[in-house]
């Protein structure tokens, strides 16, 4: 893809940048090798050693599966800067028990465990602990630098929902303006949505579910009546699906 990408040019390619994803869904089962660790995983960090470490890799033509009569390009991997990035669910535990003072002897008090927060978890990762999650050490030691992403905020998510140019907010805005209806949200609504997807724990990809639940039937319902002029969604719609406050038309 990146060979592609740069139309071809092989020098090109050599100082470009790879990002590789869900590389966590790679890990072993256990920490320790056993016949019970996820082989197929392991499989694939072994074979990203020597990639990501710098050396000559043949990659077939666009279109071509590799086998032994394709034509391939020879690129050197030395200067290209890999990245992986994965989810690594759980990953906080590790850190939680790493950090833990254990409490040795008849009549000690055991200290209570504060509850930290996941950002401050995140904060203090550690290579030991993605090999207790189940990295293998030699591709950790393949990638020095460690960059831990914090959760979304609250006010970060209703950015995203309402700030980029494609944002969800606007995307629904011109799915109503189509029929010639003004759709607005409240800013308890917008906080609502926001709250419910950081309940849900899974980031930014939950906002478009959120917002397709609280106006799947009024997408369909409200083009029917054309004496409506704006529909605003408020916090109660959101939460308990209740029917948002209707404009109707000025009839002259």
């Amino acid at each position: 893809m990146l060979l592609t990408d740069a139309g071809g040019n092989v020098e090109k390619a050599e100082k470009g940048i790879i990002f590789i994803d869900e590389i966590d869904k790679t890990s072993r089962k256990s920490e320790n090798p056993s016949i019970t660790r996820d082989v197929g995983g392991e499989s694939v960090q072994q074979s990203l050693l020597k990639i990501i470490e710098g050396s000559i890799v043949e990659v077939a033509e666009k279109g071509q599966r590799k086998h032994p009569n394709a034509t391939t390009t020879k690129v050197d991997t030395t200067n290209i800067l890999f990245i992986v990035g994965g989810s690594f669910e759980g990953i906080e535990k590790i850190v939680q028990k790493r950090q833990a003072i254990p409490a040795i002897g008849l009549g000690v008090d055991v200290p209570d465990i504060k509850k930290t927060d996941i950002n401050e978890d995140f904060e203090q990762l550690k290579a030991e602990d993605f090999k207790k999650y189940g990295m293998l050490p030699e591709l950790l030691g393949r990638l020095p630098i460690i960059a831990p992403l914090l959760e979304l905020t609250k006010q970060q998510l209703i950015e995203i929902l309402t700030v980029p140019k494609n944002a969800l907010v606007k995307q629904y805005q011109v799915l109503f303006d189509m029929d010639n209806i003004e759709l607005d949200f409240t800013e308890e609504a917008l906080l609502a949505i926001a709250d419910k997807a950081i309940e849900r724990k899974t980031g930014a990809r939950a906002l478009r579910s959120i917002v397709e639940e609280t106006l799947k039937d009024h997408i369909y319902n409200v083009p029917d009546d054309p004496d409506i002029r704006k529909i605003t969604i408020t916090k109660q719609c959101v939460l308990n699906n209740e029917t948002p406050i209707i404009e109707k038309k000025e009839i002259s």
